[in-house]
């Protein structure tokens, strides 16, 4: 085949396949197997490496993924994505009807009622019919650039199904994972953690709701994964200089026509009763959808008054945002259990009477703390109210009072730890009771060790919480330094029992070879792990994983900060009374120093190790790092930064001394270095400064 023939094969093969894509997404009309479409597919992509530079901007094998992503670049938006007005109150949108007659001095207008999608805002820009990028929405003016993720979306048009098109417009519209997509990813985290249970591994943690997951994974660097991940988007919002469309309505349909993802579920109403009709339809019919909703957007349909209505400082007048009441249900407070937190926290859970709530099954809910309870005065035995906050979190928001049994007793809040019978404290100031048994108190000590094992801290892979747990009933140690005098004999064909919480039945379980010497290998690597995380590991209240690494380079050592006093470590850029007194208490401790002690003869790191040849050129200075580098990647060149005394930021100040820039830094740091008269550095430049005597 020649090239004339590969380029006619390509036009065909891209205009076929992604033909067949819209037919299978989003008109669920396949016309060919999954198995034809594959064999396309890959005749496709042979051709296409052969003939790379033959290769269409809209080829559908851009919805496969695998392009790498070090760094999104930040993209101003041509047109703003302005937030919108809320109201839970019908009321409300009575008085919003009543400003729109009023501004437009007429009752002669419409309205689109839209509901309003529990995803990740985005904006698409197409060039001659074929998108060109694809923007979050950052803070409404700026976003990043993520058009390599957005192409794996299967339902986003690479190319317009239309030749009928300006030449240049954007699409607004709601990226998301669908519902059954959501428990899938959740379901092979289960299995995973299977596997990782009986290889002795640490459990991964499960996804917490589809939103939030759907935005970690338009983020992700690798577009392969992004792809893997099937998420879904509908458009309902259309943008041009020349207002090509008289009203909404004939935009939507457009974007149908030219292949976009529309959710059928929108109405044109022409009273505001309409609208109220609209909103109790959907508030029950809402969720038989693939996508969460949390309420409806309302919108004047007529383009020309939308922009006679004009916008306030923040919102358009012409659009209002109604927010459904959260799903609810009554169920009864059966008893209050108290968990303690590796760090001492206790906290009081409801264990309800179970309850259908926004599609799952609800037993327990959070109560917080002991100001919470107090104000909700709720007893064991009350008939409560339970909503889902954000239809995630559950929560007591009230007590029935008229339907309280005359015997009940008010909650008297635990004075001992339901652990180890350690008396509770209460920092005056805080909500939050304590155990401050911390060396001896089981779930405290195996807490610790959890937190200290994990991937941001020691990354020690083969150990898992109930091997751990293990460990502990056998007294093979007692806090996180033993891990480090076990040895492969000690723990090779360890048996022990567990008993399962929920039937009391008791199983045994033993480490095989492989799985203690997996073990062993993994602490020993463990030793390699950079001061800044062990000083994470330790678990120290308020100390999180950015103010261990600000801890560690300001004060280099371990010594250095055990033996500073409050003013010494409050004075740290960022750090906070609260976190400077937990630190200076912590310290204070001889268990806690014995504790490092045996660390440091462990063999761990308690200081900031600089490479050979590495001095103090760069100290008392603060640097930004943006952009993607030739021959440094961004955090080998941040650990550089480290390596010779200065500190890395993430975002532009007037305490910023250098802004050392990559290709594809986004416009707005540089404008506001320039701004703040910041000097900014290329690769060369850096070196230069690095090794300058």
């Amino acid at each position: 085949m020649n090239a004339e023939e590969a380029k006619k094969k390509i036009e065909s093969l891209t205009e076929e396949l992604n033909h067949h894509n819209y037919l299978y997404y989003q008109e669920a009309k396949p016309e060919i197997s999954d198995y034809e479409f594959d064999q396309k597919l890959k005749e496709l992509e042979k051709l296409e490496g052969e003939y790379p530079n033959l290769k269409l901007p809209h080829s559908p094998t851009s919805r496969v993924g695998g392009d790498i992503t070090k760094e999104f670049e930040t993209v101003e938006h041509k047109y703003p994505m302005l937030s919108l007005g809320n109201t839970y109150s019908k009321e409300e949108l009575i008085d919003f009807d009543g400003r729109v007659k009023r501004g437009l001095g007429t009752d002669d207008y419409e309205y689109i009622c839209e509901l309003k999608f529990d995803g990740v805002a985005i904006s698409l820009r197409y060039e001659n019919g074929i998108l060109a990028r694809g923007i979050t929405r950052g803070d409404g003016t700026k976003g990043d650039d993520i058009t390599t993720n957005v192409k794996t979306i299967r339902s986003i048009p690479l190319k317009l199904r239309t030749n009928d098109y300006p030449e240049s417009f954007e699409v607004r519209g709601e990226v998301f994972m669908p519902k059954q997509q959501f428990k899938a990813l959740n379901e092979s985290v289960k299995r995973e953690n299977e596997q990782r249970e009986a290889e002795g591994k640490s459990p991964l943690t499960l996804y917490a709701n589809a939103r939030n997951t759907t935005s970690g994974t338009l983020k992700m660097q690798d577009s392969k994964i992004v792809a893997d991940r099937k998420l879904d988007c509908y458009l309902y919002s259309y943008l041009d200089d020349a207002n090509t469309y008289d009203t909404h309505e004939e935009s939507l349909k457009f974007l149908e026509k030219a292949g976009f993802h529309v959710s059928q579920t929108y109405w044109k109403c022409t009273t505001i009763n309409d609208v109220f009709d609209y909103i109790n339809h959907w508030d029950q019919e809402r969720h038989k959808l693939e996508v969460e909703t949390d309420g409806i957007v309302i919108k004047v349909n007529s383009i020309a008054q939308q922009s006679e209505l004009g916008f306030t400082a923040k919102n358009p007048r012409w659009a209002i945002s109604y927010k459904f009441k959260a799903e609810s249900a009554i169920t009864t407070l059966n008893d209050i259990v108290y968990q303690v937190g590796r760090t001492g926290a206790i906290t009081p859970v409801a264990e309800l009477e179970p309850v259908q709530l926004a599609g799952t099954t609800v037993k327990r809910a959070s109560l917080h703390n002991a100001n919470e309870i107090e104000r909700l005065d709720v007893r064991i035995g009350d008939s409560v109210n339970v909503e889902k906050g954000g239809e995630i979190i559950p929560k007591i928001t009230s007590v029935n009072l008229e339907s309280r049994p005359a015997d009940v007793a008010k909650i008297q809040y635990i004075t001992e730890c339901p652990e180890c019978g350690t008396t509770l404290i209460r920092k005056e100031g805080e909500a939050q009771h304590y155990c401050p048994n911390k060396e001896s108190c089981p779930t405290q000590v195996q807490g610790r060790i959890e937190h200290f094992i994990s991937r941001n801290a020691m990354d020690i892979e083969s150990l898992g919480p109930r091997t751990i747990a293990g460990f502990l009933k056998r007294n093979l140690i007692k806090d996180l330094s033993d891990l480090y005098t076990l040895t492969f004999e000690d723990i090779n064909n360890l048996q022990f029992e567990e008993v399962d919480e929920l039937t009391g039945e008791t199983t045994k379980r033993s480490i095989k070879e492989k799985s203690a010497r997996n073990i062993i290998d993994s602490i020993q690597k463990s030793k390699e792990i950079p001061f800044e995380r062990v000083l994470f590991g330790l678990g120290i209240r308020y100390v999180g994983k950015t103010v261990a690494e600000k801890l560690a380079q300001h004060f280099e050592t371990i010594d250095r900060l055990m033996e500073a006093d409050f003013e010494e470590i409050v004075s740290v850029h960022e750090i906070g009374d609260r976190i400077a007194e937990s630190v200076v208490e912590y310290f204070r401790d001889e268990e806690s120093r014995a504790m490092i002690g045996r660390l440091k003869d462990a063999g761990l790191s308690f200081k900031i190790e600089r490479q050979e040849g590495a001095g103090d050129q760069l100290k008392d200075l603060t640097f930004v790092v943006s952009g993607v580098f030739e021959t440094f990647g961004r955090d080998e060149l941040k650990n550089l930064i480290k390596q010779h005394g200065g500190k890395v930021a993430s975002s532009i100040s007037s305490k910023t001394n250098y802004l050392v820039a990559g290709a594809n830094m986004g416009p707005a740091k540089k404008e506001k270095a320039d701004s703040l008269g910041i000097t900014i550095l290329d690769e060369s430049s850096f070196r230069e400064l690095l090794h300058h005597d």
